[in-house]
Formats: structure tokens, C-alpha cells, sequence
């Protein structure tokens, strides 16, 4: 009778207080003890699917910090909330007559969420405008970016760790282009460096004259390199200088995407160097407005699916991206909210609701961008668990489970858990800060059962401790979580033993 009652009430579990621990595996004790990480730092669970049998838990209803293990959370919501066939686009619109091949106003780029859009996007577009006639254009290229409220999130944003141009901390808006990027090579050689955009962009150059050479290995290029900065050019109006600053090794080379350039000025520079190359004329500037009412549709191109997106969003842990459909949730609610509430809260308050729709006790959750990259988005591993078990008996079970990385394969799991029973087999969303290391996705026991896990460690040390995952992971797959129960304490006879 209470097997059957802890079968049917995880709902009930989740809310209640913590019960009694199950045992950690001898490995995993062992791998907490290498890292400096105390029990007490760990929250973890394992809930069985589709058979019988009574959870494995350990702190499991204790809030925590996810990490980018909370892009399932985004996903899930927004496949079962927009659909894995919803797509997004990009339009350019004009409310301006066209008289002979000239367009006389402006020209409106207006962003819609396509992950998609970048300058091979931008040239087949400006190629189509081509194509209906359109040789010069006279107004300005206004850039709209009304979709979400505010339009742009990254204006006054305090930086999120001292690497504020890298990749993983781009801010998107409406009209993401190139993910917010730009490609930079970097060369040294043991006495100068050089540096160039890939591709090159006419208006833009860079110089490395502030960029001093050091002896460090090349794997810690980063580490005197300084946030570049984006000056005007002196020499050539109109066109932006990128100064590198700090120090980088000698005789090493590097090819990284960073945020180097303001993104409208960037859009800017493009649009005009890919339109004189397809023959167009344009001496306006670029501005930003909303499309206006009138306005009428020249071209438009439509991005990939969300659940096509959601493999690469999750298998490399995209956090643009993920943030880019978190915004999404929050525009079904927007038409019919105060003009001053902005669209992140809107998707912040949708995916309590959501959870309460399903039936899924959500104790603690917090939810601030959706992709993990906060200090305040907190989960319990079993309101995780239990999202991961309502996926797997939905019809978003394929969709999402096709993202999840492969251990020892792909993603961010290509080099870990790559010998033993997991190997090519877990699958399982990771999940990174400086006081952060998780893991959640599904696992097989050795009897060929799934279960549905969730780890989490929040410690200073959680650097050190991905090894106590991986070993839970590994302990858990090599035997079966159940191995792992509180042994029940003996009963012994009453009365005549009866």
C-alpha cells in the first residue's frame, strides 16, 4: 500500500517536507570527498518511468541553482506552449512609393525572433529586392525591433561576468543578427600580432596596437585579455576602429565570435557593403522605428521550427537562443497587458502557470532569462525530474529528447562519461556557473529500465565536482538506483510472533 501511494503521489511528494535521504553510492562519496563538496551540497533524484518502483532521492525538494540544466525548463514550455512548428521571420517592409527602380523613404528591417537571421540571410533577401526592381534607395534603413517590450534588453544591462563580449553572454532582441556576433582571427607570432574580421566588413577595421604579447600558454589566451572597445575612426567617417586591449600569447592563434560592434551599427555596415555589391544604391543612415501602418511587405523569409532549433540550442547550450524563445513565451500574454509591462516579465510569470496546469508541484522556482545564466533562477531536481517525466509521456517526448546531448558523443557531453555503461546511452542536459554543476535528462539502469534524473551541487568547489555527477551517473547505470535505498529498518516479532 505505500509503494502504491508513493507511486501515484510525486505531486504530493514534491510539496512536502524532505523525507529521510536515500544512500549515496560508495563512488559518489568517494568523488565528494576529492572535490571538497559536502553532502549537503548536493541535490539529486530519480524517478522511474514507466514501471514500478519507489523514487531515489537526496535533498530532493531543495531549491537550487540550475544552471543551463534550466534550458529544459524553456524548452518543454515553449514546445508544449508555441509548438515544435512554430517558426519565426524577418520582413523588409516600406510604406514609400517605387518610382523606376527607386525607392523614394525608407526601408524597414523589421525583426521577428529568427534564430536564423545573419548576413547570408540579409544578402538572399536584399537579392529578392533586387529582383522586384528596387535599384536605389533614398530614405534611411530603420531597424525595427518592436516584438518585444523593452526592444532592447542589453542597453544598461550590468555585465554578467568579466568576459561581458563573449558568446555566452550575448542579450538577444527581435532582430538577432549573426546571434549578436562577429568573428574575429587572431595571430601572434613570437614577436607581433594581427587581427581581422571574418569576413571582412568595409568601415571596419581593428587594431592590435594596444595588444601587448605575453609568455602564457595559448590555452589561457584569455587570461590578460582585455574587453575590446569600439571607437569611431578618426581617418574615415562613418566607419568604427575595434581596439584590442591587454595581453595575448606569442605564437598562438585564435578564431572566436565576439560582440565587438554596437548590433545596429553592425546591421548597418553590412546592409550597405552586401547592397553595392548586388548593384543597389544607398546613402541613407540607419535608424531605429517601428514598421509603419501603412507600410507593405517587399520581402520575407521565415526561420527553422523551434523544435529544429531546440537540438542545437540544447546540445551546445545555447544560452541566446534559449533567451530568445524564454522572450517568446511572454508574447501571448502581451496584447492583453499594460503597455508598461515588459515581455521577459510576462514569460516569467507564464511558466509558474504552466506547471501548475500540468500538475507539477514547482516549490522555490524561480525563473529569470530561462537559460540558466543567472544567480537567481532556483529549481528543486525533483520539480525537474518531474518535468522531465511528463515529456517523456507526451507527444514533445521525440522533440525534446532528440536535444538532449549523448554521453561520451556530443554536445557538452562529447568528453565526459565517454568509458562504461553510459557511454552512447544517457542522455543529459548540462549545466555550468562558477558555484554550479548539473546534470538532467534520462538514464537506463542495468536491468534496461528508464529513469528520469536530476543532479544538481551548489558549492564554491562545484568546479571540482563534476566528477561526483558523472560517478552518479555511472553507479546508477551500472546496477539500478533502487540498490542505493534506506536499508528499512528490522521489525521485530510482537506478541507471540503472530
Amino acid at each position: 500500500m505505500l509503494r502504491r501511494c508513493l507511486l501515484s503521489s510525486l505531486f504530493v511528494l514534491a510539496a512536502a517536507p524532505a523525507p529521510a535521504q536515500d544512500r549515496l553510492p560508495p563512488p559518489v562519496l568517494a568523488a565528494m570527498e576529492a572535490a571538497g563538496v559536502p553532502a549537503d551540497a548536493l541535490g539529486a533524484v530519480a524517478l522511474p518511468l514507466g514501471f514500478r518502483a519507489l523514487p531515489w532521492r537526496h535533498r530532493a525538494t531543495e531549491p537550487m541553482q540550475p544552471g543551463s540544466s534550466m534550458k529544459l525548463v524553456t524548452a518543454a514550455v515553449v514546445l508544449d506552449t508555441l509548438g515544435a512548428h512554430a517558426t519565426t521571420g524577418t520582413r523588409l517592409l516600406s510604406a514609400a512609393p517605387l518610382e523606376d527602380g527607386v525607392l523614394r523613404g525608407a526601408l524597414v528591417l523589421q525583426g521577428g525572433s529568427d534564430p536564423d537571421f545573419g548576413a547570408e540571410r540579409l544578402w538572399t533577401m536584399l537579392r529578392e529586392l533586387r529582383d522586384t526592381g528596387v535599384r536605389r534607395i533614398e530614405g534611411d534603413l530603420l531597424l525595427d525591433r518592436s516584438r518585444f517590450r523593452p526592444e532592447r534588453l542589453d542597453v544598461g544591462a550590468p555585465p554578467f561576468d568579466e568576459r561581458p563580449e563573449s558568446w555566452w553572454n550575448v542579450i538577444p532582441d527581435a532582430l538577432l543578427f549573426d546571434g549578436g556576433l562577429q568573428r574575429i582571427a587572431i595571430v601572434a607570432t613570437a614577436e607581433a600580432v594581427t587581427a581581422r574580421l571574418l569576413p571582412s566588413v568595409a568601415g571596419v577595421r581593428v587594431d592590435t596596437s594596444a595588444l601587448r604579447l605575453n609568455d602564457r600558454p595559448c590555452t589561457e589566451w584569455d587570461a590578460e585579455w582585455q574587453q575590446p572597445r569600439a571607437v569611431d575612426d578618426a581617418a574615415a567617417p562613418g566607419a568604427v576602429v575595434v581596439q584590442l586591449q591587454g595581453a595575448f600569447p606569442r605564437n598562438c592563434t585564435r578564431n572566436d565570435a565576439m560582440q565587438l560592434v554596437d548590433r545596429s551599427r553592425w546591421i548597418g555596415l553590412v546592409f550597405a557593403q552586401l547592397w553595392q555589391q548586388l548593384g543597389g544604391e544607398w546613402a541613407g543612415r540607419v535608424g531605429e522605428a517601428a514598421t509603419p501602418a501603412a507600410a507593405r511587405v517587399l520581402v520575407e523569409r521565415r526561420g527553422r521550427p523551434w523544435g529544429e532549433v531546440m537540438r542545437p540550442v540544447i546540445k551546445t547550450s545555447d544560452n541566446t537562443l534559449s533567451r530568445l524563445q524564454f522572450l517568446e513565451l511572454g508574447l501571448p500574454d502581451a496584447a492583453s497587458a499594460p503597455a508598461d509591462v515588459a515581455t521577459l516579465t510576462l514569460a516569467r510569470e507564464r511558466v509558474p502557470r504552466w506547471f501548475a496546469e500540468k500538475r507539477i508541484a514547482a516549490p522555490g522556482l524561480v525563473m529569470d532569462n530561462g537559460s540558466g545564466l543567472s544567480r537567481s533562477e532556483r529549481i528543486t531536481p525533483l520539480t525537474m525530474a518531474r518535468l522531465l517525466e511528463w515529456v517523456r509521456s507526451s507527444v514533445h517526448a521525440a522533440d525534446l529528447g532528440a536535444t538532449l546531448p549523448t554521453a561520451g558523443v556530443d554536445g557538452t557531453l562529447r568528453n565526459r562519461l565517454k568509458t562504461g555503461p553510459a557511454t552512447g546511452v544517457a542522455r543529459l542536459k548540462t549545466g555550468t556557473l562558477k558555484n554550479v554543476v548539473a546534470l538532467a535528462g534520462y538514464i537506463v539502469d542495468s536491468s534496461g529500465r528508464s529513469w528520469a534524473v536530476a543532479f544538481m551541487v551548489n558549492h564554491d568547489n562545484a568546479p571540482r565536482a563534476r566528477p561526483v555527477l558523472d560517478a552518479l551517473v555511472d553507479s546508477f547505470m551500472r546496477s539500478t538506483p533502487q540498490s542505493f535505498m534506506r536499508q528499512p529498518k528490522a521489525v521485530r516479532p510482537q506478541g507471540k510472533g503472530r
